[in-house]
């Protein structure tokens, strides 16, 4: 039996060693057009075991019978070399006379070495069209045809990432909008993706998934590459846009270098969350020293939807109409508006404000708004899901900020910067006796009612975003908001070695995930508290159960203290 299987071997040798033989002396030969990679299996997935470069024909001594893959010979003896795809290499003779093979070169397939294979570092190869056919080379030698420039194009449909190489995989080099067109210079040979002229690439190309565009032209023209680089450049990370920002109402002062860098450490907490200012999902930041006077922010430029952070505005317009103190339905109203965060209460401060119209009323928080130079931030129309007021045209306006990336509601916006100004001003009135407030409206603030103002923020608990990045004994008085696709919270912190002032937006197109939104808004609010408090940091964002709803949020308002505070006189 022994017998048997050793003489079958041998027959299967033989016959191996007759096949090679006959492929080899039918003349056909395979050239790289430029670089091809050789492996071990008919097969993209299979072990790469070295390369053939332009220059040197080898020998077919094989080929498979359902894949579009050359089995390759040594020059001197033709023994197994390894698979090369076919569109990688030119092929001279008829193929068709090349004998079928299943040769595995992974499993000892063949006893011959591959040393004489010289690894090299993975490259780009360039082929030509499919269906190009290779030269005689002993024909006269006909250019080859030049593809026009921009012969082919292709248009975004939505925003969509330049990437380095041909897959997600793949750092981004860049974002192109909705409406932009782009040049196609190759497609690739194996993967359903483009390359396209860049020039903010460090190659001065890149990449696109090819469903992404729609192709004007024959894609089939262009060259077709197969991208094997495994070794990237060293790409320029995204530059800080943290800078110095210039409050309203206040002297500017030089950021020192230890308030400098944690304005980069929270510039790389939302850009590594996603948040680029390069693409339709994007954050914004402000940050206030109140002891030193130093502000920092990204992002001022854009102006997002206000939402409820915006009622910090009406809070102050009120207080601006209504003298303290206030009367207990006055007081309810407020704490409903802010600590409970109630629209239709909230609707009632602007019908107070505007003599019985909430329009009028939030006209007239916008002009408060412009008198104290804050020309971003406004509010026209009262909020939504009130059944009590009947609705009219509002007002709009066009301003300095950005109006367009973050789709911002258009009668009610901010920006963070003056959002950051008038929670200052509130803090300096309050605590300094001068700032914005005062000197705008020298007879229409007092100190004791910029204090009232900061403790109705105080009193608003949600367990979510900036307040959970403090202590549970630290005072933050501040108002959140969120809608479907934007996030934000604003808020003056009286941590123990310092108060600082800090109001975080997020966005994100059609909708924003809570479940992404608040760690990183509450992550950067531990971040700056501990940074102010280094020798006693809170450990992590705190988890706060049991907070209840609306209605419950109304009922506890009933004899509590914050309607205490807002109905004496002594504050």
């Amino acid at each position: 039996m022994i017998k048997r299987l050793v003489g079958f071997s041998i027959l299967v040798c033989i016959v191996l060693v007759l096949k090679i033989a006959a492929a080899a002396q039918s003349g056909v030969t395979a050239e790289a057009v430029g670089t091809a990679n050789l492996r071990t299996t008919p097969s993209t997935d299979a072990d790469l075991i070295g390369q053939i470069n332009n220059g040197t024909r080898y020998p077919v001594i094989g080929r498979s019978e359902f894949f579009p893959w050359l089995l390759l010979g040594r020059t001197d003896d033709a023994q197994p070399l390894g698979w090369v795809f076919a569109d990688l290499v030119n092929v001279y003779g008829d193929v068709a006379t090349v004998p079928l093979s299943t040769l595995d070169l992974s499993t000892g397939g063949s006893s011959t070495s591959l040393t004489s294979i010289t690894p090299t570092a993975l490259s780009t190869t360039v082929i030509l069209p499919t269906g190009t056919v290779a030269p005689d080379p002993l024909a006269p030698t006909i250019p080859a045809p030049t593809l026009p420039a921009g012969s082919v194009t292709g248009n975004v449909a939505g925003e969509i990432n330049i990437r380095y190489g041909p897959g997600v995989d793949y750092p981004r080099v860049g974002v192109v909008q909705a409406g932009d067109a782009l040049t196609l210079t190759a497609r690739h040979l194996t993967l359903p993706w483009v390359q396209v002229s860049y020039p903010d690439s460090p190659t001065g190309f890149g990449w696109v998934a090819a469903e992404l565009l729609q192709i004007n032209g024959d894609l089939m023209a262009l060259p077709a590459v197969t991208v094997t680089d495994a070794t990237l450049p060293t790409l320029t990370p995204t530059p800080s846009a943290i800078e110095a920002a210039s409050v309203i109402g206040e002297s500017p002062v030089p950021l020192s270098p230890e308030f400098a860098a944690l304005g980069d450490q929270l510039w790389s907490m939302v850009l590594q969350a996603g948040f680029d200012p390069a693409t339709s999902t994007m954050g914004s930041l402000f940050l206030m020293d109140m002891q030193t006077g130093e502000a920092l922010s990204f992002g001022s430029e854009i102006a997002f939807s206000g939402m409820s952070v915006n009622k910090i505005a009406i809070l102050a317009d009120y207080f601006r109409q209504f003298e303290s103190p206030l009367r207990d339905d006055q007081a309810v109203t407020l704490a409903e508006a802010m600590i409970c965060s109630e629209n239709i209460s909230t609707n009632e401060l602007l019908a107070a404000i505007g003599g019985g119209n909430p329009y009028a009323g939030a006209e007239d928080v916008s002009e408060f708004l412009q008198a104290l130079g804050l020309n971003d931030t406004f509010i026209y129309t009262p909020f939504a899901n009130d059944p009590f007021i009947t609705p009219q045209a509002p007002l709009t306006r066009q301003t300095d900020a950005d109006q367009v990336s973050a789709q911002p509601d258009p009668y009610n916006q901010m920006t963070v910067d003056q959002m950051g100004a008038l929670l200052n001003a509130m803090y300096q009135c309050a605590y300094n006796e001068r700032g914005l407030l005062l000197e705008t409206f020298p007879d229409q603030f007092t100190p004791t009612e910029c204090r009232q103002m900061l403790s109705v923020m105080n009193y608003n608990r949600i367990g979510s975003l900036l307040e959970v990045g403090v202590p549970a004994s630290v005072p933050i008085s501040h108002k959140h908001g969120w809608i479907d696709d934007t996030h934000g919270d604003a808020a003056v912190v009286f941590s123990p070695n310092g108060a600082y002032v800090l109001v975080v937006v997020l966005h994100s197109p059609q909708w924003l995930n809570f479940e992404i939104s608040a760690p990183l808004i509450s992550e950067i609010s531990r971040t700056v508290y501990n940074h102010y408090n280094p020798d006693a940091p809170l450990e992590a964002v705190r988890v706060v159960d049991g907070l209840g709803d609306v209605e419950a949020c109304n009922n506890s308002l009933l004899g509590s203290p914050i309607i205490i505070e807002l109905t004496t006189r002594e504050f």
